[in-house]
């Protein structure tokens, strides 16, 4: 029959715990998107799930040990109670003065800890960001600036860890010291006992091995002290991030959001309540409406969209797609997909409707056939979207790479840092193509390609998106030409609706954020479209 080691036991306590901290993460971190990285910096993340969850583990393991320690050394000393009276009493006063011993010197230990740990985690974020931007530093030769700082960094990291060490020394030599006092005091004690004649020198000899036995049992009050502080900070990192939740707002709030007049708010919220019940198990369909900024994406059509503030687009889109990131964001009315708002909708479905491609997409590693899985309406095919995305050269550099020359076996590194720029947003474009969902909201899908290839994407994306709601967040007026409808947005407002042939000549702030003019340059121009209209007339 197997039995099973309780070194095994531990271990597998230690495993568990570690794991399902690191799976709450893991879920909590594709509920909120990019909103998690907003709220809390990447390295805090890395560290919350590499080092915390460790530290955690740690302590579940740990904490097994020290019960079955700690009933150890209560048993025993009953025991040396029953057995030998007069040592016994020294025995139970002396085992809580050891337990007690290292109390002082832990909370400044946990200080070293937390702020060694607080280095750590700012090293984690700048290796992180500076892995992220290399093939930027290197174009501008900022390598050897970064390197420095992370250098600095690392040494702030070896000082703090040195410095905890040093502590954690200190109270490991106490842990040495307080066991073999204790011992001195029995044997001194119970040598005197003998001398008297009260006790005999097999029952000195039992005693002494008892106490001698509880020297391992002691280790452990020192392990699960070192484990409480250093997890305790950990376990509250943890907490704080797991404890973030979507931006939501409940079905009444957002029914209630609309303009109504004639008395008819309630009527109408009563309405959109209803509609939001009937079709929350299915994914909602309609025009997608921002009552914040008044901006209208009619259903089936390709709107564009320009915002005055480029911070403005990022937030803009995350608010489109139900769930925003920002501060405030829970004091503005919700999204409204037909008459559903999206902020009421379980994540799950708000994504299955809306869904939107960050300005600065991820690509996981693995094949390409592999990224273009995704829970998708089946009515586009990975070639239709790869061919509007116009990712044909991407597919004969991938080819060039596979076995068997076939591209959709071509393995992809981790964030696509193979390929260039344009590549990986044309593949992240067609990713999203794929899906095929309801309403599609790109934010600067093509910022990162050429002019000519941007042309024909833009011809893609309405060809192969006809008949379905996509909005479009840019300033290339290659894009914007070939959209059905243009909102321009100021100071967080609808400023201007129409064509973009239209929005340049008659609004003058469009022109300029299109086409980049400075404020010279736009005054100039309103001075001499005066200067026409006044000699006309």
């Amino acid at each position: 029959m197997w039995r099973c080691h309780p070194d095994q036991f531990a271990v597998t306590n230690w495993i568990t715990a570690a794991a399902r901290v690191q799976q709450l993460l893991a879920r909590k971190t594709a509920l909120l998107g990019s909103a998690l990285t907003r709220r809390v910096a990447a390295g805090e993340v890395v560290a919350v799930s590499t080092g915390d969850v460790e530290k955690i583990g740690w302590f579940v393991e740990a904490l097994s040990r020290f019960a079955a320690a700690a009933l150890t050394v209560v048993l025993v000393t009953i025991g040396l109670l029953v057995y030998q009276p007069a040592l016994g009493v020294v025995v139970a006063v002396g085992i809580p003065l050891l337990a007690v011993a290292v109390l002082p010197l832990l909370p400044r230990a946990t200080r070293r800890a937390d702020f060694q740990r607080e280095k750590a985690g700012r090293a984690t974020e700048l290796a992180s960001d500076t892995v992220a931007g290399l093939r930027v530093l290197r174009g501008i030769g900022g390598e050897e600036l970064f390197l420095d700082r992370y250098r600095r960094a690392s040494q702030e990291v070896r000082t703090a860890a040195v410095r905890s060490a040093r502590m954690w020394a200190t109270i490991s030599a106490i842990q040495v010291l307080m066991p073999g006092l204790l011992m001195i005091a029995v044997v001194w004690h119970g040598v005197h006992l003998a001398r008297e004649g009260r006790i005999t020198v097999g029952e000195l000899v039992t005693v002494y091995s008892a106490v001698m036995m509880l020297n391992y049992p002691l280790r452990h009050f020192e392990e699960i002290a070192m484990a409480y502080s250093f997890s305790r900070p950990s376990a509250k990192r943890a907490a704080r991030v797991l404890s973030l939740e979507r931006t939501t707002r409940s079905a009444d709030e957002g029914a209630s959001g609309g303009e109504t007049s004639d008395g008819e708010a309630s009527d109408k919220g009563t309405e959109s309540l209803d509609a939001g019940v009937e079709r929350a198990s299915a994914p909602p369909a309609g025009d997608l409406y921002d009552p914040a900024t008044g901006l209208l994406a009619p259903a089936g059509r390709l709107t564009a969209v320009v915002c005055g503030d480029p911070d403005e687009a990022g937030r803009l889109a995350e608010r489109l797609g139900g769930h925003p990131a920002f501060d405030g964001a829970a004091d503005l009315p919700s999204v409204r997909l037909g008459d559903v708002p999206l902020d009421g909708l379980p994540l799950a479905a708000a994504r299955t409707a809306v869904l939107v491609q960050d300005k600065d997409p991820v690509l996981l590693s693995g094949t390409l056939s592999t990224l273009l899985d995704v829970p998708a309406s089946g009515a586009v095919s990975a070639a239709e979207a790869l061919s509007a995305a116009q990712c044909s050269d991407v597919l004969d550099a991938l080819a060039q790479t596979s076995v068997d020359d076939d591209p959709m076996a071509a393995h992809l590194t981790e964030r696509g840092r193979s390929l260039s720029g344009g590549q990986r947003q044309r593949l992240a474009l067609a990713r999203s193509l794929v899906t095929d969902p309801e309403a599609l909201v790109l934010d600067e899908p093509t910022s990162a390609v050429d002019s000519h290839t941007e042309a024909r994407v833009a011809d893609g994306i309405r060809q192969l998106r006809r008949g379905r709601t996509t909005v479009v967040l840019t300033s290339s007026p290659l894009l914007l030409d070939r959209a059905e409808r243009v909102v321009f947005l100021d100071d967080g407002e609808v400023a201007a609706v129409g064509e973009h042939r239209e929005l340049v000549h008659s609004q003058p702030r469009y022109r300029a954020v299109v086409t980049r003019e400075t404020d010279d340059e736009r005054v100039t121009v309103e001075t001499l479209t005066d200067l026409d209209i006044e000699e006309t007339a």
